[in-house]
């Protein structure tokens, strides 16, 4: 044993020889109230780490803490460097802190192994909190603080944590490892989000031979293969953790029933409708559809750019146009004269459409260039054309992507830029020629994206899902529009650095919901950077996978689709409110996370990923 400060874990085998703990955070430090003192050893054996902390209460009184009163400093770097620093030196960490079973399962963010897991071997963790350099704004995920479970201490109780590091393959390897350690109870449901009168069995690995296994306090009991599987029927629509205990050994579940797609689109359109479009004294905003305080039940309007009357809030408008093309919602008066009233709000205040530049607030207000603003513009236009069949709408989305590309397009990563969509609908409506034009651009897109790979420019955000997800997006279309292969093996090269960023916690949070950390500062109310588990770009990765799936057979991508899909769903609610993040820390530089912003923003991008044809 050795209490010596640790500063740098590689691996021996590692050729870049990557350090996985951060320099600027002290590894293993405990916070914890002024009547406690702890000690920290380590024990290396090869590239094993085993960590054992011990907490003392010394005071003369018990103490009872709670989940915040206790934190221990996990440093790992995640954090977004330049692409080629991230790429080897740079992790993805995915974190499940679930009592007796807890873990960290830390993907380098290129994909080389070797890779890093931590699995907690004594104690109990239940929640962890992030310490931020809020100078770093977006790159820096921050240093995690693991917080052992609540618990009583009597004057001179000492408590012991103990977790072991280790080197793993990805993500196979690393839950095959977990499997080896003596007390870690495994946890799988087969949907983590479900619509209310689906079920789902939850599947549960003890890796030890188990006298009792429990899941929400049913006995189980053992199958053929050594597993214990619980049937959950999701009736009414709410979050729902299952208590899991495997003789003492406890952790948890947790799933999120939804209602059915059809009521919960159906009332969000109406939340839209009666809510969240201007129809006041201000010319220049009538018929927008603005960002909405839940808190005060008021429209949120300010000239700074992610609270403004224009780019994310146009995922509403392409939201309406998908669901009014719904069975449920066609030809329903009053919900297409919103709409209406929006499109006429769009070419008034925000777009040329006789040129096709995309303006960035009302007024056509093109003080701020940004380029994300013309897929979702001609994304609008192309779901009005299938709506209502207005051939100008059709030319209007067809010279914003021109116009797109005349200003660096192709050299850029695009969120939901419809490729297949406007290809598809100009041969429908017999404009071959335009289309063929649009083929080429899109294909000369296709090739830079080729040729850049993995090298990423930097974009709002050094690196992150949302540069990766539109590139492998960009290539499948392109792909789906020409039969060329290479496109697809271009797509395989980026879906595999994209994967990363998800991990598959038995958590509805967690699964299959790409990390993103610094959303519920731009969008929200709260203005607080931190974990956003879910957040709806997460999404992105799902419609990835959904069309990887489609194109090339491989049905673990539908399944993979599926859940990350479904996995932003919860920020939708039942009276037709929504949020723009949920901030899942339990703290983050001591603000308490935990919560729904109370903003509806931009969110609807994610409602508008399950109502893509």
């Amino acid at each position: 044993m050795d209490n010596t400060p640790i500063h740098e874990l590689i691996f021996s085998n590692d050729p870049v020889r990557m350090n996985w703990l951060r320099e600027d955070y002290p590894y293993a430090s405990v916070i914890c109230p002024e009547e406690f003192s702890w000690t920290v050893q380590n024990e290396r054996e090869g590239d094993e780490l085993t960590t054992t902390i011990q907490i003392r209460n010394d005071g003369r009184h018990a103490y009872f803490t709670n989940t915040g009163s206790i934190g221990i400093m996990f440093p790992v770097p995640d954090k977004y460097d330049s692409a080629d620093v991230c790429l080897e030196h740079r992790c993805h960490a995915h974190i499940f802190c679930g009592g007796n079973t807890s873990y960290m399962m830390c993907l380098r963010m290129g994909g080389g192994a070797p890779h890093l897991g931590m699995v907690l071997t004594e104690g109990s963790l239940s929640d962890y909190s992030v310490v931020r350099d809020l100078s770093k704004m977006s790159n820096d995920r921050g240093c995690f603080v693991l917080h052992p479970s609540s618990r009583e201490f009597a004057p001179g109780e000492t408590m012991e944590l103990a977790w072991k590091i280790f080197p793993h393959q990805g993500k196979e390897d690393f839950y095959d490892r977990l499997q080896k350690f003596p007390s870690v109870v495994l946890v799988e449901s087969e949907r983590y989000v479900l619509f209310a009168g689906e079920s789902s069995r939850v599947t549960v690995r003890p890796s030890f031979e188990a006298k009792e296994v429990r899941v929400n306090g049913k006995t189980l009991s053992k199958e053929a293969d050594g597993t214990y599987r619980y049937l959950f029927a999701g009736k009414e629509p709410g979050e729902y953790t299952l208590p899991v205990e495997a003789d003492q050994v406890r952790t948890l579940c947790r799933l999120y029933v939804q209602e059915p797609l059809d009521e919960l689109v159906e009332k969000r359109v109406h939340f839209i409708v009666e809510n969240q479009q201007y129809d006041g004294p201000i010319e220049e905003l009538k018929g927008a559809y603005l960002a909405y305080d839940n808190e005060e039940k008021q429209l949120v309007y300010t000239p700074e750019n992610d609270f403004n009357a224009g780019r994310e809030r146009t995922g509403m408008g392409v939201f309406m146009a998908r669901a009014l093309q719904r069975e449920g919602l066609r030809g329903h008066e009053r919900e297409e004269e919103s709409l209406k009233k929006y499109r006429d709000y769009y070419l008034r205040e925000l777009v040329d459409a006789g040129g096709g530049l995309v303006c960035n607030d009302t007024g056509r207000d093109n003080s701020y260039f940004r380029l994300y603003n013309y897929p979702w513009a001609a994304t609008f236009f192309v779901e009005c054309y299938k709506l209502w069949k207005k051939h100008e709408d059709l030319e209007t989305a067809a010279r914003i992507i021109e116009k797109f590309y005349t200003q660096g397009g192709d050299h850029f990563y695009p969120i939901q830029m419809p490729i297949v969509s406007i290809c598809e609908q100009l041969a429908a409506a017999g404009a071959n020629e335009k289309r063929d034009e649009l083929k080429k651009l899109f294909c000369r897109h296709a090739d830079w994206l080729i040729a850049v790979g993995n090298h990423y420019p930097a974009s709002e955000v050094n690196y992150e899902q949302s540069i990766i997800a539109p590139a492998a997006d960009v290539l499948l279309q392109v792909y789906e529009i020409t039969g060329k292969e290479k496109y697809l093996q271009g797509a395989r090269k980026q879906l595999a650095v994209l994967e990363l960023f998800n991990g598959r916690q038995p958590d509805y949070h967690l699964c299959e919901v790409a990390i993103r950390h610094w959303d519920g500062y731009w969008f929200g109310k709260r203005r607080m950077y931190g974990d956003t588990f879910p957040h709806y770009w997460s999404a992105e990765t799902g419609r990835v996978y959904r069309r990887y799936a489609r194109l090339t057979g491989e049905e673990r991508y539908a399944e993979k689709a599926e859940t990350s899909l479904r996995g932003v769903l919860p920020m939708f609610f039942r009276d037709g409110t929504a949020t723009c993040a949920y901030l899942y820390p339990y703290s983050v530089n001591d603000r308490k996370g935990q919560f729904s912003d109370p903003y509806a923003n931009d969110q609807d991008w994610g409602l508008c990923s399950s109502l893509e044809e």
